[in-house]
């Protein structure tokens, strides 16, 4: 219901009482006219279920002190559409749209009153503004883990992941009632939300309480959601991990986590992603590492090597003569999977092996090659510069 309603709504003709009417004069009418139109007694009579709805509003206003005086004086002030104007305003009624006061429209003078009167009145007369309409809620964020192996996280993967969230109850359809015939919460009159007065005539909205914002209530609550209307549900789904994600990742998954209740929007779904380590392969951003053992005569007279790739052929790199142990060298476009399709490189570390056993003919060959290469001491430098520090 609009704030514009609420102003028009006349709720003493609704319950059949007087303006004046006292507080037991309206509880007595709300309760005989309650019995007549309740849904129980009318079982399947949709004009009487509305009629129990407008009583129920009715009383909401009226039988609370506070909000009665409230609703007095904007009716007083914004009665059948017209704005009254105190003494010296001119006399008679200025009659106007109410929509355009509560709507936010522009004045004649080009003066925008923003989001209108109907912000404030919203709060104070109507609770929200939202009247007997139950509000749609968004569903749960889940989260969620998964493990990849490290080709997988490379390549990307469609996993399925079981996951368990709240949905509407099955049993009862959602309704939270086991007949599936739920009442108007009588202490929102079905906002889902109540307010609380903040000082100088204004009030703000929290969900209510006795109905946790549903703006139902049930008459026999469901045994298997116990009256709230949702339950746990699990389900299976596939999910398309995308290439070249790291361990420890977060992906969020839009609308794909819990169902929405009221014909609101689902939640979103984060699976954190671990990844699985290879015997062979490291990772560095986009690049792929790969060490590389090769031997002394292979890192001092240069050569050919084949290097594996991850899941593809192996390439062969040049090696060049006199390649020092560590050095790193580059095989463009072997890497991993980048967002935009290409892939990085593999970068391929040389290790040198120093043979821990030799035969007596290798050990005469390197014998001859030190005489042959022998020159100043290559450490001489290091301990120059020790002494020079």
């Amino acid at each position: 219901m609009s704030t514009k309603d609420f102003v028009e709504k006349d709720y003493y003709k609704v319950l059949g009482v007087p303006k004046d009417a006292t507080e037991a004069e309206i509880k007595k009418a709300y309760r005989k006219l309650a019995r007549e139109y309740h849904p129980d007694a009318n079982k399947g009579d949709a004009k009487a279920e509305e009629r129990f709805k407008e009583i129920s509003e009715a009383n909401d206003v009226l039988g609370d002190s506070k909000r009665r005086k409230e609703y007095d004086e904007a009716r007083a002030l914004f009665g059948n559409g017209g704005f009254r104007p105190g003494p010296g305003g001119g006399g008679g009624n200025f009659n106007f749209d109410l929509g355009d006061l509560f709507g936010g429209s522009q004045g004649q003078g080009g003066g925008g009153f923003g989001g209108g009167l109907g912000d404030v009145f919203g709060g104070l007369f109507n609770r929200g503004g939202a009247g007997t309409r139950t509000h749609a809620r968004r569903g749960q964020d889940i989260e969620s883990e998964v493990t990849l192996s490290f080709t997988e996280a490379v390549d990307g993967a469609t996993v399925p992941l079981r996951m368990s969230s709240q949905a509407p109850c099955k049993a009862c359809s959602g309704t939270g009632d086991k007949n599936g015939t739920p009442r108007v919460c009588p202490t929102c009159v079905g906002t889902g939300q109540v307010s609380r007065g903040t000082g100088g005539g204004f009030s703000l909205t929290d969900p209510c309480g006795d109905c946790k914002g549903r703006g139902l209530i049930a008459q026999d609550a469901c045994e298997v959601c116990k009256g709230s209307g949702r339950a746990t549900s699990a389900r299976t789904m596939q999910v398309r991990i995308p290439a070249g994600v790291s361990d420890g990742q977060r992906i969020r998954l839009r609308g794909k986590g819990a169902p929405g209740e009221q014909g609101g929007p689902a939640g979103d779904l984060y699976v954190v992603v671990h990844v699985d380590a290879h015997p062979v392969f490291g990772r560095k951003g986009d690049n792929l590492t790969v060490t590389v053992p090769v031997t002394f005569p292979e890192a001092a007279l240069g050569g050919e090597v084949k290097v594996p790739t991850l899941g593809g052929p192996p390439v062969t790199l040049k090696l060049p003569a006199g390649t020092p142990n560590g050095r790193t060298m580059r095989a463009r476009g072997k890497g991993a999977t980048r967002k935009d399709g290409t892939r990085g490189d593999l970068l391929v570390t040389i290790e040198v092996l120093v043979p821990g056993d030799l035969s007596d003919q290798a050990k005469a060959s390197l014998e001859s090659y030190r005489e042959a290469t022998a020159g100043p001491d290559p450490r001489a430098e290091l301990f120059q510069a020790a002494k020079g520090a």
